[in-house]
């Protein structure tokens, strides 16, 4: 009798554990590979390698769907006020953020903190990945004005001491992603399209594709429409595009007229406190024997730089106009010691880029031009180079293969069109963007856009055939 009694309740245990089990849709959002059907070696593990084609596809715009507690959403509005962002919605701070505010940086607050959040991208669940929201003027300027479409960054992995199933989790090969979401441009199109021009001219850039984005702050899911996910650098872009990444990577926010240590963040080998790279460069730059011995001052400089590279980039940039990057502000742009011992420079953020106007009415900064004879000493890399026949020699050949090879009316019109047949349906379709959860007043500032972009092209074209002539 005491044995049946035994064996029934030892029974109802295991019974009643069973029932206890929650099934996978009864799980908390943050569940990790154990419980995650979705799971797999090619979709979640950092065992498999960056697969370009599934991630960043040309040819589709997936889904991203962000789940996030009221909860969560008010500790993101009180880390984003203590770290001086300000009050969501509650106004402009008087031009903190805006283009040309500061040119040194320095202005805006610190990284918001990262939120661990469930997101399913094309239905597939990655749990606990690590949502912070990121930028300078992008960030400071959604966020005092209350739009939701916000700039955002993920880490996959980054809460894997707190839930360990998701050791190493990736998205098909990437760790971290960078979600722009088209601030000051109506054609939501010039982060994308702009590092795909770069690259067609041979300037090594982060691979960009389209996503539309949906987010529940804790009330209902949102659509915050189509934002374009950039590579970052320092994850796989630099290993993909170089073959390696041992070499330092780093992310300035300087002027390169002086060194200073704290200007120069480290995106890799933070444990070593060796920038004797950059300060060779630096040195190198600002070399007194500028003008004694151009041909010696060149020649100690290119041991440090590939300034080959850079005269190319130049070349990209003047061209089709950026308001947001070194000649104009002090930051928006990586350095990498690659495998032949030279500082590369790689360029960043590219939704100011091809712009007759800083944009939305933001106001400041100034463009570098194609002469570049407006460019004061105070950005040495591009100064020195307007006043060295050699370099500006070099430059001018690389605006004019640009132009011939590249940046032609039929290449670029066919690339804004590509795009805006890609993205358009989730812009002004069935399920359009609408404020606040959009930075477009209307449908018609999208159409109205495009027509700027393909405008702005033919104006350039005519501006390098001048500068050329």
């Amino acid at each position: 009798m005491k044995v049946h009694t035994l064996l029934f309740f030892i029974g109802s245990l295991l019974w009643i554990g069973l029932a206890c089990q929650p099934k996978y849709s009864d799980v908390a959002p943050n569940t990790g590979s154990a419980t995650n059907p979705d799971w797999t070696t090619e979709s979640h593990s950092g065992d498999a390698p960056p697969s370009y084609s599934v991630a960043f596809s040309q040819t589709d715009v997936k889904t991203m769907e962000i789940t996030m507690t009221a909860d969560q959403w008010k500790s993101i509005q009180t880390d984003m006020a203590a770290k001086s962002w300000g009050t969501f919605g509650a106004g402009n701070t008087g031009g903190v953020g805006m283009p040309g505010g500061n040119p040194g940086g320095g202005s805006f607050g610190d990284d918001p903190a990262y939120v661990a959040l469930p997101i399913r991208i094309n239905g597939k669940l990655w749990a606990n990945v690590g949502f912070r929201l990121k930028g300078n003027s992008s960030l400071a300027t959604a966020w005092r004005s209350g739009i939701y479409k916000l700039p955002f960054r993920l880490k996959m992995d980054a809460f894997e001491d707190t839930y360990p199933d998701i050791k190493d989790q990736r998205y098909y090969g990437f760790k971290e992603l960078s979600m722009s979401p088209g601030f000051s441009d109506n054609s939501l199109l010039r982060e994308k399209i702009v590092a795909d021009i770069f690259r067609l001219a041979g300037v090594p850039a982060a691979q960009t594709a389209f996503y539309r984005v949906y987010i529940d702050f804790g009330s209902g899911k949102k659509y915050c429409g189509v934002y374009t996910m950039v590579e970052v650098i320092d994850d796989t872009m630099v290993k993909t595009q170089y073959g390696e990444k041992k070499g330092n990577i780093y992310k300035p926010e300087s002027t390169l007229q002086t060194f200073v240590q704290s200007q120069f963040e480290k995106k890799n080998n933070e444990d070593k406190a060796d920038y004797s790279d950059v300060q060779a460069f630096v040195a190198a730059l600002n070399a007194t024997n500028r003008t004694t011995d151009p041909a010696t001052w060149r020649a100690n400089l290119e041991k440090t730089f590939n300034m080959d590279l850079f005269l190319k980039y130049l070349a990209v940039n003047n061209t089709i106009v950026n308001w947001d990057s070194y000649g104009a502000m002090a930051h928006n742009y990586y350095l990498y010691n690659s495998p032949t011992n030279h500082l590369t420079w790689i360029p960043w953020d590219h939704n100011m880029a091809m712009s007759s106007t800083a944009g939305n009415g933001t106001g400041g900064g100034k463009a570098v031009s194609l002469e570049m004879t407006e460019v004061s000493s105070n950005w040495p890399l591009i100064y020195d180079i307007t006043r060295d026949p050699v370099y500006y020699t070099r430059y001018k050949q690389y605006v004019r293969d640009f132009r011939d090879n590249v940046f032609t009316a039929s290449n670029i019109n066919a690339i804004i069109d590509q795009n805006y047949y890609l993205i358009a349906p989730y812009v002004t379709g069935t399920e359009p963007e609408q404020k606040p959860y959009s930075y477009l007043i209307s449908t018609i500032d999208f159409t109205t856009g495009i027509m700027a972009l393909k405008n702005h092209v033919t104006s350039r074209i005519q501006a390098v055939n001048y500068f050329l002539k």
